[in-house]
């Protein structure tokens, strides 16, 4: 599987940017892909949660995006999408994608999100 993310960018306090992944390969791996989610990683802190969507669509979030952020997927594109608003400069972090089967993790290539006060 091939994960492909975009949408990161420079944004003001209290703006919104929307981050899309897109899913490729194989039709038999997409098939097994049962969970899909973004991660984040700020400079000198571990690379966390920041939510997930299941193929039933069901969603769960960290505690500091919950209310801010949505997580959503087009199954149709193979894509999930990261709608983020009420940004703050602690959501500055390079944001990973990542997709689930039940025998491995895949992640795509990061992309940077920056919050300026």
């Amino acid at each position: 599987v091939q994960l492909q993310a975009s949408g990161g960018g420079l944004v003001q306090a209290g703006g919104s940017l929307r981050l899309s992944c897109a899913a490729s390969g194989s039709t038999g791996i997409i098939f097994r892909i049962n969970a899909m989610g973004w991660y984040r990683q700020a400079p000198g802190k571990q690379r966390e949660l920041v939510a997930k969507i299941t193929s039933g669509s069901s969603t769960n979030y960290a505690d500091s995006v919950r209310g801010r952020f949505t997580i959503s997927r087009d199954n149709a594109k193979n894509t999930v999408y990261l709608h983020m608003n009420s940004l703050k400069p602690e959501d500055t972090a390079v944001y990973y994608c990542n997709a689930d089967t039940n025998v491995y993790r895949y992640w795509g290539q990061g992309t940077l999100v920056t919050v300026s006060s």
